[in-house]
């Protein structure tokens, strides 16, 4: 009842198919910094069975891609695993896929550490490699000290000094620290702070986050297939979603139907992506969507130490997930 009721007054940001992007914050006469809207799988990181890095099955998983209407890139997201990997590593997978990838497409890549130092000095390096803006995800192994002041000086700290716009990243789930809504409102001031990739599920929240910064230029993005549809409903310009490492044609399908007002539509097609996007991220993590991208077409390859593969039992249900639904 919730979506039904939203869908009405919720024509703010869209786009009819065949016109140009435009932004939600219709109050404003600026055009962004970097307009992001659109749809991006924040990729996979394929390692062989020494677990290192396998660059040749990296790039055919992009090449692969570029047959699908995605407006971007994001690398060393979470799903990525960037946190288990080197930061010569990190920095040599931006530079392989800024290469691979077509011109027109936006890559945005994960530079977030837990120092403000470091950070900086990633943000720096990761523009120099070739990302047009930065993804930071909030600092958490202190988190009881991290409040919205802290957490503002952080972000202020590394938007001034970062060559590249910055992406706010709140994802609660892995750092189990939630950016305050009063912080993200105060950030969205900063003209090198060009959005936020929200990947928490509270509506509610995405939508007063929005509703506070409609007269900037902050640009809102879904962090998951599942409320994709609801994102949009309230503002939303787009999404990173780990699904559309395997079903990126759909979750490309289900923006369009979304931007170009065909909620019916749009509705049925979200309602069948909920359970496979579950089953890729909060059930079996990133496992699980390396294994769906196998059966697929694409390369998942192994996970880094010490996440471990499916089981043969955790392989059947995630099957089933995708079969109950439809897409295998």
């Amino acid at each position: 009842m919730l979506l039904r009721s939203l869908l009405p007054v919720c024509m703010r940001g869209v786009r009819s198919a065949g016109t140009p992007r435009v932004m939600h914050q219709l109050a404003s006469t600026t055009k962004p910094a970097l307009d992001i809207s659109g749809i991006y799988p924040p990729i996979s990181t394929p390692f062989d069975e020494r677990e290192q890095v396998d660059y040749d099955k990296l790039e055919e998983n992009l090449q692969k891609y570029s047959s699908i209407p995605f407006r971007g890139i994001v690398v060393q997201g979470s799903n990525g695993e960037y946190a288990y990997m080197s930061r010569e590593e990190r920095l040599e997978i931006v530079h392989r896929v800024r290469q691979k990838l077509p011109k027109e497409k936006i890559l945005i890549a994960g530079s977030g550490c837990e120092s403000t130092q470091a950070t900086i000095e990633m943000s720096r390096q990761m523009g120099e490699a070739g990302a047009e803006a930065v993804l930071v995800v909030t600092p958490c192994y202190y988190r009881g000290r991290m409040t919205s002041s802290a957490l503002v000086h952080h972000y202020t700290k590394v938007a001034d000094s970062s060559p590249v716009p910055v992406i706010l990243y709140s994802v609660p789930g892995n750092t189990g620290l939630d950016l305050p809504v009063d912080a993200v409102v105060a950030l969205a001031k900063h003209p090198n702070i060009i959005g936020i990739k929200d990947s928490g599920g509270d509506i509610t929240r995405m939508g007063l986050i929005i509703h506070k910064t409609q007269h900037l230029d902050f640009q809102v993005l879904s962090g998951s297939a599942s409320f994709l549809l609801a994102g949009y409903a309230v503002g939303a310009v787009g999404g990173v979603c780990a699904l559309a490492n395997v079903l990126g044609a759909q979750v490309c399908e289900l923006e369009r139907l979304c931007v170009s007002g065909q909620w019916q539509e749009a509705r049925k097609l979200q309602l069948r992506l909920i359970e496979p996007n579950a089953a890729v991220t909060r059930s079996f993590g990133i496992p699980g969507m390396k294994q769906a991208m196998e059966w697929f077409g694409y390369h998942g390859g192994n996970c880094r130490s010490p996440l471990v593969p499916l089981t043969e039992q955790e392989q059947k249900e995630l099957r089933g997930f995708f079969t109950n639904n439809g897409w295998l």
